[in-house]
């Protein structure tokens, strides 16, 4: 098993910056360009839930940490932020706590359709984790 650890301020610059990371740490699993749109996708919106939801600033950090074995991709992003009261309420579709936010309530949402497997920790005042798993090429795998 081969992982990365990264760290950074909670500042929306850096969502690109992670992205990118993370999508050249799973280039050696040979992923289609579709897994690799996907993972970036629910990665941003990961990250971007820490940068806007997490901190009233920007003095926080975001760690990401990444694993690969097999085909098989884990990525953990969490804060030490205010955490989420009512996690199943806060993964509905179209809920938020911030309404003047454009676009916003979508990004559990998002990050499931795309990974095959996401799971929210959160401790209110302590910080929420999100987990997702990616396993690639599986159409390539079952034709044959």
């Amino acid at each position: 098993m081969n992982y990365m650890m990264l760290e950074v301020p909670a500042r929306s610059e850096n969502e690109s910056f992670v992205r990118v990371v993370i999508a050249a740490f799973a280039a050696r699993l040979d992923p289609t360009l579709e897994e690799v749109n996907e993972v970036k996708t629910a990665v941003s919106e990961a990250v971007t839930n820490s940068i806007l939801h997490a901190y009233d600033d920007d003095r926080g950090l975001i760690k990401i940490r990444a694993f690969v074995e097999d085909k098989k991709l884990w990525i953990e992003i969490s804060d030490s932020g205010k955490g989420i009261d009512d996690i199943a309420r806060a993964r509905e579709p179209l809920y938020t706590d911030k309404p003047e936010l454009e676009r916003s309530g979508m990004g559990f949402t998002i990050m499931e359709n795309f990974m095959d497997e996401v799971v929210i920790s959160s401790s209110p005042g302590k910080g929420t984790v999100v987990k997702m798993l990616k396993v690639f090429n599986k159409v390539a795998e079952s034709s044959h």
